[in-house]
């Protein structure tokens, strides 16, 4: 494999975490689910006294500087002799930055990101209709606007700094679950099998 680091980004409701999972099954990558860590640490408080679930459960990008406390105490669960697929961070550039000279340091040197692109409506229904089945607090019609107004806002421009220091692939996350899967694992020439 000649990628050592996968960033999976994309809009809320563009399947990142689904085609993280199945790619880290298939390469034999370790997943670090930016979402779950957080809500793993949903009691977890800053030095303003705010929770990360309080922040989460409105839907609130975490500041960079908080993201990052949260990464330094996890951390220790990165594996150093395995690719891993972060999913969920970075987010915004100061992220990016951060974690990108923190996997160098590690000797990690060959990065590449899969930026799953939906239209927004798209992304709307499929995050109200997951609201709907895992009664998440943030899924709701204001709260997906929110923070796709957020994604805008901190996580488009963090695209341009991942398209020049990373190998960036466009895939189109519209289409069926396998099919974007086909569409990534073509993408990275890894051999494809249903």
């Amino acid at each position: 494999m000649k990628y050592n680091v996968i960033f999976m980004v994309g809009p809320q409701g563009s399947g990142k975490g689904t085609q993280a999972k199945a790619l880290a099954e298939k390469l034999g990558f370790f997943h670090w689910e930016m979402g779950g860590v957080l809500r793993s640490q949903h009691d977890w408080k800053f030095a303003d006294g705010r929770t990360v679930g309080e922040l989460i459960d409105k839907g609130t990008l975490l500041s960079d500087d908080q993201v990052i406390e949260v990464f330094k105490a996890k951390m220790k669960d990165l594996p150093s002799d395995k690719g891993i697929i972060f999913d969920g961070i970075p987010r915004r550039v100061g992220q990016a930055e951060y974690l990108m000279q923190y996997l160098k340091d590690q000797g990690r040197t060959s990065f590449v990101t899969i930026f799953l692109d939906i239209p927004k409506e798209e992304s709307v229904k499929r995050l109200v209709l997951r609201g709907q089945i895992e009664h998440r607090a943030d899924d709701t019609e204001e709260g997906i606007t929110f923070r796709l107004k957020q994604y805008e806002e901190a996580t488009v421009p963090m695209l341009d700094y991942l398209r020049t220091c990373t190998v960036f692939l466009d895939v189109d996350g519209s289409p069926s679950i396998p099919e974007v899967t086909r569409t990534i694992m073509e993408a990275m020439e890894i051999e494809y099998q249903q």
